[in-house]
This record gives C-alpha cells, sequence and structure tokens, in this order.
C-alpha cells in the first residue's frame, strides 16, 4: 500500500514532456544517428577527399519530427529530405589492442589499430 501512494506522487510530479525541437534521423557508414541542429557527432570516415571545413549533405534521411504536428516515416528514406553538416574534425579514436595468441605453440602476435572518424557540426535539418 505504501509502495502504491510512492507511485502515485511520483507520476503526478513528472508528467511527460513533448518534444518540441527538430530532430531528424539519418544513416551513414552502416549506422544511424539520431541528430538535432548544433549537435556534434562522430561519424565513420566517409573518404580521403574532405577536408575540415567542407559542407556535407546527407540524403538518407529515415526521419523527421518537428515535435508540433506528426512524425514523417519515409520508406525507407524521405524524398526531399536533407541534413546539411560541417566537417569540423578529422581524427582517430583511440588504439584498440588486438591479441592472437595460441597455447602450446608459443604463438603470439599483438598489434594495434586506429579507427578513422570525422566530427560533424549538424547545420539544417529540411
Amino acid at each position: 500500500m505504501v509502495e502504491a501512494e510512492v507511485i502515485k506522487k511520483v507520476t503526478k510530479k513528472t508528467p511527460a514532456k513533448a518534444s518540441k525541437t527538430l530532430f531528424a534521423v539519418f544513416a551513414t557508414g552502416g549506422k544511424q544517428y539520431r541528430v538535432v541542429v548544433g549537435d556534434k557527432v562522430k561519424i565513420e570516415k566517409l573518404s580521403d577527399t574532405h577536408k575540415e571545413g567542407d559542407k556535407l549533405i546527407f540524403d538518407k534521411v529515415l526521419l523527421v519530427d518537428d515535435g508540433a504536428s506528426e512524425a514523417t516515416i519515409g520508406t525507407p528514406f524521405i524524398k526531399g529530405a536533407e541534413v546539411k553538416a560541417t566537417l569540423e574534425k578529422i581524427a582517430r579514436y583511440k588504439t584498440i589492442d588486438v591479441i592472437k595468441y595460441k597455447q602450446k605453440s608459443r604463438y603470439f602476435k599483438k598489434y594495434g589499430h586506429r579507427q578513422p572518424y570525422f566530427e560533424i557540426k549538424i547545420d539544417s535539418i529540411t
């Protein structure tokens, strides 16, 4: 009985908030990202031809929601929708150690891997 009263108090004090910000879900590099204008996101490196400061346009937009009306969901993508971003930084993640080991044969290999990534800033969602 006490637990039920506590649950009622908690639910009364925390009403559900409706998101009133425009957000989108787009796909790149085999992953999907939920972004809002102004977000900084780390994505997979696209190609060597891009440089810092370049403008990127992602047209594989899966969902757009402005918070006021219904969300637009693509099948699989929304035609005409774009997420525009600026390439802020080209870098690599921390080293991941990879070890191969076989017992009894004294076989041991160790090497590291650093995955390159782009850090982008979302400019607009259209």
